[in-house]
C-alpha cells in the first residue's frame, strides 16, 4: 500500500513540529526514517496513523485521505508498534496477540478458527508461545515489546509502522524481529516505516533513508547514498566516518570515543 503525504504541518500549541512535509512511502520497501530527538519522527507516525489529525496537508493511503476512512478500515491497512504502549489491565499474552485479529472480527462475535490459528502461528514465530497465560502486565519490559510487536503482525495489515519498536529488546531479539519484519515485507510487499535511533541498524536493514531535523527532511534516498558523512554533521551535527562493512554489506558508522 502507498503512502503519499502532502505539504503536511502540525504544532504542538505554538512549537511547529512538522513543516510542510511532502514524501511518499512505496511497498515492498523498508524505510528507516532518523533524526535528533524533537525532530519529529513520532509526530509523523502518528500522522500517518491517524491518530494526529494535521493542521495542514494531507496523508494519502492508495490515494484514499486517511481522514475520510472509517477507523476500521484504518484498522484493516495499517498497524503500528509503538516504544511506550501501555497497558494496565491483567490481559492474558494470548489475548493481547489476538486483539490485532479485531479488526477482523464483527462485534459481539467470537474469534474464528482462522483467528485462533493466526495467533497461534504468529506467537510461535516470535518465540512467545510459552508466555501465553502470562498476564502483560507481569512481563518485563523486552516481553511486553515482543507481545506487542506480535500483536500489530497479527494484523496483516499491507503498512507496518514501527516506533523505535526494538528499544526495549536485546540484540538477538531486535535481529530475530527485524528478520520477521524484512521477510513479511518481501512475501507480502508490505510497506515498512520504521523509527530508529541505531544509525548502523538502520544502515544494515533499511532500503531507503528518511533524515528528519525540526520537522523537515534533510535528505532522502537509498540507503548507500543517504548515510553519508555530510548528511550525519548535517542533521545530528556529530563527526563521523562512514564506511562500507564487508561483514554485514552495508555501509557503517564510526564515532571517536570522547
Amino acid at each position: 500500500m502507498e503512502i503519499n503525504i502532502q505539504n503536511l504541518s502540525f504544532s504542538h500549541g505554538d512549537t511547529p513540529v512538522i513543516s510542510d512535509l511532502s514524501c511518499a512511502f512505496y511497498p515492498g520497501r523498508f524505510y528507516g526514517i532518523l533524526g535528533p530527538n524533537g525532530s519529529g519522527k513520532t509526530t509523523l507516525l502518528d500522522l500517518i496513523s491517524g491518530f494526529l489529525t494535521p493542521d495542514r496537508g494531507s496523508v494519502f493511503l492508495d490515494k484514499r485521505k486517511i481522514s475520510s476512512l472509517p477507523q476500521q478500515q484504518i484498522a484493516q491497512s495499517l498497524s503500528l508498534v509503538s516504544q511506550n504502549y501501555y497497558i494496565n489491565f491483567p490481559f492474558s499474552v494470548e489475548e493481547v496477540v489476538m486483539m490485532g485479529r479485531h479488526p477482523y472480527i464483527d462485534r459481539f462475535s467470537h474469534p474464528s478458527t482462522l483467528d485462533v490459528d493466526r495467533v497461534a502461528q504468529v506467537m510461535e514465530k516470535t518465540g512467545i508461545s510459552h508466555l501465553k497465560h502470562r498476564k502483560v502486565t507481569q512481563l518485563s519490559g523486552g516481553e511486553k515489546q515482543r507481545c506487542i510487536f506480535a500483536r500489530a503482525l497479527c494484523q496483516d495489515t499491507p503498512v507496518l509502522l514501527l516506533d523505535e519498536a526494538f528499544s526495549n529488546m536485546d540484540i538477538k531479539h531486535t535481529l530475530h524481529f527485524l528478520g520477521i519484519v524484512k521477510e513479511t515485507m518481501q512475501r507480502a510487499q508490505t510497506t515498512i516505516v520504521c523509527v530508529l535511533h541505531d544509525l548502523n541498524l538502520a544502515a544494515a536493514w533499511a532500503d531507503e533513508i528518511l533524515f528528519l531535523k525540526k520537522g523537515r527532511i534533510e535528505a532522502k534516498g537509498k540507503t548507500s547514498e543517504i548515510m553519508t558523512q555530510e548528511n550525519i554533521e548535517l542533521v545530528f551535527n556529530v563527526n563521523s566516518k562512514v564506511e562500507f562493512n564487508e561483514y554485514v554489506q552495508a555501509n557503517q558508522v564510526y564515532f571517536k570515543s570522547i
